[in-house]
């Protein structure tokens, strides 16, 4: 059954995700990790605990979930793969990372792009796709149904849900993903979003002041 170690990064406190399984493979999920620090903690964890990447996955391509694309692509070989809607997304990074004060190192872009249902898989994990628009134009989360876990990017948060004030967001749609895809979930599912602390689909659906 697959474990879920999390890692914050980045000035904006992003939750870099590592999926891993008995068989020792394992999922990156938005590689935030921006300095040389940063960078060595994964490693070390990755290296520790014997494990071997073998998916380069992104929720979404705000720059703060995909500052550590090269990296993982120079050490691991790995080019990530998201939804062709967050192609736009990933490539104007690069223009507007400076005046954020940023230092961007450019993401390589994936061979193949992920459909909005489906399936990915690594060791004997499988991780269903949820297509959830809102917070940028084609968000993905990625749903563990074994472990009941849910890797949720900036979708949905502990008491709060993502914001939809960047170019390609939309409020309407953000709820419409979190009330129909993200709620039809199991309540006791465990939802570990882009930033701050892990939640429940339960859990929001009764205390979520955006939601209830």
């Amino acid at each position: 059954m697959a474990k879920v170690i999390s890692f914050e990064n980045n000035p904006y406190q992003e939750n870099t995700y590592i999926l891993y399984d008995e068989t020792g493979e394992c999922a990156i999920i938005d590689p935030g990790m921006y300095t040389a620090t940063e960078q060595n903690v994964v490693v070390n964890f990755i290296k520790d605990n014997n494990l071997k990447p073998v998916l380069l996955l992104n929720t979404h391509c705000h720059i703060d979930h995909v500052l550590g694309n090269k990296f993982v692509f120079d050490k691991y070989g790995l080019k990530p793969k998201f939804h062709q809607g967050e192609l736009p997304v990933l490539t104007a990074v690069v223009s507007y990372a400076p005046q954020m004060g940023i230092r961007y190192e450019v993401s390589p872009l994936p061979d193949e792009y992920l459909p909005q249902a489906g399936a990915v898989k690594f060791g004997n994990t499988v991780l269903q796709l949820i297509f959830a628009p809102g917070h940028s134009p084609a968000s993905l989360c990625f749903y563990d149904k074994e472990a009941n876990i849910l890797i949720g990017g900036d979708v949905l948060f502990r008491r709060s849900i993502g914001r939809t004030d960047l170019p390609g967001g939309n409020f309407t749609q953000l709820m419409d993903s979190i009330e129909q895809k993200l709620f039809a979930l199991p309540d006791d599912c465990t939802v570990y979003p882009g930033h701050g602390p892990e939640t429940t689909i339960g859990y929001e659906k009764q205390n979520n002041p955006f939601l209830t």
